[in-house]
C-alpha cells in the first residue's frame, strides 16, 4: 500500500508524508500491569489516533509499539500539524487501564518527500527518515514531535 501511495504521489507530483509513532515507555506497562493492559493501551491509542486522521490516510501497526501514518498529498507544515494533534489527543487525557488511570505519551517522527520516480527506494527512505526523526524525539525527552532534517554539510 505504501508503494502504491508513493507511486501515485510521483505520478501526480504531490508530496507524501509519514509519521512514525512510538509509545513512550510501553515496556513498563506490560511489565507492571501485564500484557492484557498493554493490549488495552494499544487499542485505546489506535482509537484516539484514528479520530485525528482523514479517510485517505493510511494507519498501520509497524511493530511492537510502533505505528505509521501515511498522509498522501500532505505538505510538511500540515504533516507536523497532524502529528502534534495526534500527540496531543493521546497525552491530553488519561486512559483507564487495568482499573487505573494512566497517562500515555508518544514520540513522533515526521518526514515529507516529493517522489520524482515511482520506485521502492522512495518508500524505504520515507520509513528510514521518519524513524530517525522519531528516535530524535525520544532522545530529546519523549512526548514530542520531531521533523526529519537532512544533515547539513560541515563547512570546509
Amino acid at each position: 500500500e505504501l508503494n502504491r501511495i508513493v507511486m501515485s504521489a510521483a505520478e501526480r507530483r504531490m508530496p507524501v508524508s509519514m509519521l512514525m509513532i512510538d509509545i513512550d515507555r510501553f515496556k513498563q506497562v506490560n511489565d507492571t500491569l501485564g500484557h492484557q493492559a498493554g493490549d488495552d493501551v494499544l487499542a485505546k491509542l489506535c482509537e484516539r489516533i484514528k479520530g485525528r486522521l482523514r479517510q485517505s490516510d493510511l494507519f498501520s501497526r509497524f511493530g511492537g509499539e510502533e505505528f505509521v501514518v501515511v498522509l498522501p498529498d500532505t505538505e510538511p507544515r500540515d504533516a507536523r500539524r497532524v502529528a502534534e494533534s495526534v500527540r496531543e489527543v493521546v497525552s491530553s487525557q488519561p486512559m483507564r487501564v487495568a482499573g487505573q488511570d494512566m497517562t500515555v505519551t508518544i514520540s513522533i517522527g515526521v518526514r515529507t518527500i516529493r517522489p520524482v520516480t515511482a520506485d521502492a527506494g522512495a518508500a524505504e527512505q520515507l520509513i528510514l527518515d521518519s524513524d530517525a526523526a522519531m528516535y530524535r524525539a525520544k532522545r530529546a525527552g519523549r512526548n514530542r514531535v520531531e521533523v526529519f532534517r537532512m544533515k547539513q554539510p560541515s563547512p570546509a
